[in-house]
This record gives C-alpha cells, structure tokens and sequence, in this order.
C-alpha cells in the first residue's frame, strides 16, 4: 500500500481528530495533544501549521486517494543546528504495519533535501515503540545509540532512540 503526503488543508481536521483521538497513538507522541482530541483542537493546529514559518516547519497530511490516514512533519532546529531538522510522525491504527509510515518518510526526506539547505533529519522514537524504529531504519535512517532516561511520558521514566538521515548518505 503506498500514500501520497501534501499540505494540510482546514478540510482535514475531522478526518485528523479521528485518526489522533486515539490513547494508542498518543502514548507514542510528545506531550501536548489533548485527550480527548476533537475537531476544533485538530482545525486549531492545521490553522497553526498553515501560518508557521514556511523556513522552519515542512508539516504534510499523510493521504491514500487524498484521504487522511496520518501526519508526518519535520521541523528545523536553531542556532547552531540550523541545518538539522527534527521528525515526527503518526499514522491511523487501522494503517499500522501496512508500509505507510516509511513510504511518507521517504517522501518527506527527499522533498527536505531537494528544497532546502537541511543536511540532517533526526528523528527519537520511545525506545518501546519498535514500529517507528523500523519504520526509521527500512527508510534509511542510522540508528546513533540510546538516549536513556531521556523523557517522562505518562508517568514513566524512558528510554528513547536516536535515529538519523544525512543528506550527503543518500546522494552517494
């Protein structure tokens, strides 16, 4: 099964309060989605996405026949890393396990890497969470090591991992 990514549209905000309103899905993301998670919380941060700074954040709607089955962003760092960017991702349950989470990070990557000066995407999946290391790993990314104690999600103390891509790795 493969997927197309393209730009969120406010449209899309009752397909993605849907596929987020989802503890599964939660449990593996950072803090900050609400639970429960509804449509005025999903048109809220389309509308945010829609308004970023188009230099600093590249967040795309994960779609099969322009349905929406998943998010997938990538977000530029600072500083001295300004050249790195850091990625995230979810797809619906009902998609897990179906190839479409290294499809859209495949295509998220080469589109980082044809139209900007980005040279690494990194990404750091709960180290529990082996779906998204695979999806990292089938998708080229390099396993760096583990980041231990490295987040508090749900009252737990854990683990995650780093993975990254380079540019200068895939043009060889």
């Amino acid at each position: 099964m493969d997927c197309t990514i393209r730009p969120w549209r406010l449209d899309d905000a009752k397909e993605l309060a849907l596929i987020a309103n989802n503890k599964k899905i939660q449990n593996n993301l950072r803090d900050g989605l609400p639970y429960p998670y509804t449509e005025e919380d999903a048109e809220s941060y389309i509308g945010e996405l829609l308004s970023s700074d188009k230099n600093t954040t590249f967040a795309f709607a994960i779609t099969i026949n322009d349905k929406v089955v998943g998010s997938i962003g990538v977000f530029r760092k600072d500083n001295v890393h300004f050249r790195t960017a850091e990625m995230g991702y979810y797809i619906a349950e009902e998609f897990w396990g179906k190839g479409l989470g290294a499809s859209a990070v495949r295509q998220i990557c080469e589109y980082i890497f044809e139209n900007t000066d980005i040279i690494r995407i990194f990404a750091e999946p709960f180290a529990y969470n082996i779906a998204s290391c695979r999806i990292l790993e089938k998708s080229g990314f390099q396993y760096e090591g583990t980041l231990r104690s490295n987040a508090v999600k749900n009252g737990q103390v854990l683990d995650m991992k780093m993975y990254s891509l380079i540019k200068s790795d895939i043009e060889q």
